[in-house]
């Protein structure tokens, strides 16, 4: 398959009065055309800054991107002139952002809206852009579409306006979608309406697809890969079977066992403690001050990353064979 994205060794810092955040700390991945894959962990963990970095949104000061590459269709993003990305963003890439309602302009109709990216960068004219908005709008389940382009965002309701977020995000025919958090604000029942409509839509476009979540239960439904990320790193990554039936870091079993089930019997069990300060990340695995299995050499020293199979991979020292040894050896004593 085509590889449309790599990220490679990727570093972003935000410099603050109180220090130098390590936000995102040595992240490598990459996408196929056509593929989806999610990038999951909880709030701080650094999904969004990751995102932020590969459409270059990443405020300077005091956001920088202080190392890596982004190579999107062989060409490396992190390099770009402010000027080139924005003939990238909106066209190649685009984002759909968590809230649609702070993402849409009150004051603006949703077609002016919807039509302003290809005014832009397709160079067609108003009646050309007007078919084509009507055409998206139509393609995102908005019923009635040429008299709902006359409308303003507060017409309409919040699953409305991410169908319109979404619209817009593809009118320009991107190669690549990132989409951060596209469900957070809606009901259940939404949730699995636009999860469906990203489907129907990578069918017919062919679409890429980053999906940044929290929410297991999307990633089930629509996810090819999945990357599990803590403390700014990825600790691992695999297909959508390999993470939810062979999950191997303690994070990622923490993250799954923490998910409420119809059929289970016994209570939810939450992740104790707090993620480490990214002030001062520790120099071993980020995840060894709430570990049930954390050993000494955790704090100490980062984890090699291991491989499992050829899609699955994880940073834990519990795949050190010294580390299954000395588990096996407490198993046979109790």
């Amino acid at each position: 398959m085509e590889r449309i994205l790599e990220v490679n060794d990727l570093h972003v810092t935000f410099t603050t009065y109180g220090g130098t955040v390590q936000a995102v700390r040595g992240v490598n991945f990459h996408l196929d055309r056509g593929e989806t894959l999610a990038i999951v962990g909880e709030s701080g963990c650094g999904k969004s800054v990751t995102s932020n970095a590969i459409m270059r949104l990443i405020p300077d000061p005091p956001g920088k991107i202080t190392k890596g590459s982004i190579i999107f269709k062989g060409q490396d993003l992190a390099a770009y002139s402010e000027k080139k990305m924005r003939n990238i963003r909106g066209v190649d890439i685009s984002m759909i952002f968590q809230d649609p309602m702070t993402a849409l302009n009150p004051t603006l109709t949703i077609g002016t809206q919807l039509m302003e990216g290809l005014k832009e960068h397709k160079k067609i004219t108003g009646s050309q852009a007007k078919q084509k908005a009507i055409e998206m709008m139509d393609l995102v389940g908005i019923p009635n579409p040429e008299e709902r382009l006359k409308q303003y965002p507060h017409q309409f309701s919040g699953g409305m306006r991410q169908r319109i977020v979404i619209a817009i995000a593809l009118i320009c025919d991107p190669d690549l979608l990132i989409a951060d958090e596209p469900t957070t604000a809606l009901d259940v029942t939404i949730q699995a309406q636009i999860l469906e409509l990203f489907s129907t839509i990578q069918e017919r476009t062919g679409v890429s697809i980053i999906l940044i979540t929290h929410d297991l239960g999307v990633v089930a439904k629509i996810a090819d890969r999945i990357i599990v990320m803590y403390a700014g790193k990825i600790i691992e990554s695999g297909s959508k079977r390999d993470i939810f039936y062979r999950p191997e870091h303690p994070y990622t079993k923490g993250l799954l066992n923490s998910v409420p089930r119809l059929d289970a019997k016994e209570e939810l069990k939450p992740i104790a403690g707090t993620p480490p300060d990214l002030f001062s990340p520790p120099k071993g695995c980020p995840f060894t001050a709430r570990c049930p299995f954390a050993m000494e050499v955790c704090d100490k020293v980062y984890p090699v990353s291991e491989k499992i199979s050829d899609s699955h991979q994880v940073d834990c020292w519990l795949q050190d064979e010294r580390a299954k040894q000395l588990m096996a050896a407490k198993s046979l004593q109790t």
